[in-house]
């Protein structure tokens, strides 16, 4: 039973942290820190991956059926759930917020394009270039 107990105390630690990272990667989304934000990934990554091998290893424990009998062990899991349902959520959210920054990105990208489509580049007698916001509309003849 310790170590069914010791499972379950990791797993709820294991959504706990998952729970926090979420709320790191929104601040992260929101300011924007792309470094933040690749870090964040990464954890969750680690994390949830961390959750699933838990999750196998309760799943396969010969005193599985005590998780229903014990009290403790009961509220536990009720917890575990709550907060895993508490991270999905959050996790919707932050791709939602990270997919309309990059569609900001993009659309901001494209007008930095077309502004610079607007000037040309042009090479100098000693070949570096030079750019010209004027590429043959200056033409006298």
């Amino acid at each position: 039973m310790a170590a069914l107990r010791d499972l379950v105390e990791f797993q709820l630690q294991n959504a706990q942290a998952l729970n926090e990272l979420l709320e790191n990667e929104k601040i992260a989304i929101t300011s924007r820190v792309s470094a933040d934000i690749e870090a964040c990934a990464k954890q969750k990554l680690t994390l949830v991956s961390q959750l699933n091998n838990t999750d196998q290893r309760i799943a396969n424990h010969p005193e599985v059926s005590t998780l229903a009998e014990d009290n403790e062990l009961s509220q536990m899991v009720t917890e575990i759930r709550t907060l895993v349902a508490r991270c999905q959520e959050a996790n919707t959210v932050n791709g939602e917020a990270l997919a309309r920054a990059k569609m900001s990105f993009n659309k901001l990208n494209n007008l930095m394009q077309q502004s610079l489509g607007k000037t040309g580049m042009t090479y100098t007698e000693t070949g570096k270039t030079r750019g010209v916001s004027t590429l043959g509309t200056n033409l006298k003849a």
